[in-house]
């Protein structure tokens, strides 16, 4: 059987004519109110693409609200926070207003506490809490809802909200939630490649501390990394789980000096490897002659640093964008599974803190 070809979107058109969804809807709906050169670039995207606007869809039209429902963790750490701004930017641009929502506990995570982080152990007061935040939001007349979907903790949400609403995840792990449409950065191709560039410097032992075991990009960190040193075959070790902050990154690098360091050290995150930074020079330990260190996220600052940090960087923007196109497919009539788990590829940018690769 040949496979079933996805019907064109009003984001498709909105892409292929380079102005936003709102605007395609003002040409299907309210042409008079477009200026005549932007509908006719609206036009041919529609006559290119061969669209027809969904009846089901166009029916509803009037009761779309242009309000776009965000659901976070309300977590201050570097990537949540980062896609979340991402998010509305790109909804923003879009036409679209943003209702944020915050559930959990996350200023513990945000303060440091390992326990704040592992919200796997999240009591019934606080589901309880989180479901009437989701509810409040279903209820405010969102078209939809973006979930950031950092960790365990927030899948119930995702499934609450997926049973009433429009939902798309942005996730490094797929929710067992039906009907969910999940985006995300491939995170265990970025610990692949940080591996093998450690092993093109020569690198034959190294050591891993890794985020909390609840958080996906963890795990998905996690995998990549022990993957890689199975490809290359070169010896790697992993320590307790961190909690993605510096003290953290400095306790299990104290750690290691007490138990013998390795070639290098990756860091689930950077500020974890800021504390790693901080432990070997404490110690005397040479960053990249004696040990070298990389991190993950490509934060603010992390290439003033000395050594400036050999790290990960991550998307954000194009998540943004990415996440919200699938909402809007998905409003325009889409079926919601049609794409299953999409990731983008982060990329890995080299520094000081490691040595450079050899040639032969």
């Amino acid at each position: 059987m040949a496979p079933t070809t996805r019907r064109p979107s009003m984001a498709d058109v909105a892409a292929r004519s380079g102005v936003s969804y709102q605007t395609v809807s003002r040409v299907l709906n309210e042409p008079g109110i477009v200026r005549p050169e932007t509908r006719d670039r609206v036009q041919r995207a529609i006559d290119d693409l061969g669209y027809t606007p969904n009846r089901a869809a166009r029916a509803l039209k009037t009761t779309r609200s242009s309000l776009i429902g965000l659901l976070t963790d309300g977590s201050s750490l570097f990537g949540p926070a980062e896609t979340a701004t991402a998010i509305e930017t790109a909804a923003r641009e879009a036409g679209y207003s943003v209702l944020l929502t915050t559930v959990g506990t996350a200023a513990d995570a945000a303060a440091g506490s390992a326990d704040g982080a592992r919200r796997g152990t999240a009591d019934g007061a606080t589901r309880a809490t989180d479901a009437a935040a989701g509810a409040s939001l279903i209820g405010s007349g969102v078209d939809g809802i973006l979930v950031v979907a950092a960790h365990e903790g927030m899948l119930p949400v995702v499934a609450a909200a997926a049973a009433s609403i429009p939902v798309v995840a942005v996730s490094a792990q797929p929710t067992s939630a039906p009907g969910v449409d999940v985006v995300g950065v491939d995170q265990h191709r970025g610990a692949r490649e940080v591996v093998h560039h450690l092993a093109r410097t020569g690198v034959r032992t190294v050591a891993h501390l890794p985020g909390p075991a609840d958080w996906f990009d963890a795990r998905a960190r996690l995998h990549g990394f022990e993957q890689a040193l199975e490809e290359l075959g070169i010896d790697g070790t992993t320590t307790a789980p961190g909690d993605w902050t510096p003290r953290s990154g400095y306790e299990l690098t104290c750690g290691l000096l007490a138990s013998g360091l390795p070639d290098a050290i990756f860091a689930a995150n950077d500020m974890m490897a800021i504390g790693a930074l901080h432990a070997l020079d404490e110690h005397g330990v040479r960053v990249p002659q004696d040990v070298a260190v990389v991190g993950y996220d490509d934060t603010v600052g992390a290439e003033y640093l000395i050594p400036s940090l050999t790290t990960v960087s991550q998307p954000f923007a194009e998540l943004g964008r990415l996440a919200l196109h699938r909402l809007l497919e998905v409003l325009d009539g889409a079926d919601p599974t049609s794409h299953g788990t999409t990731t983008l590829p982060p990329r890995l940018v080299v520094r000081r803190s490691t040595r450079p690769e050899r040639t032969h």
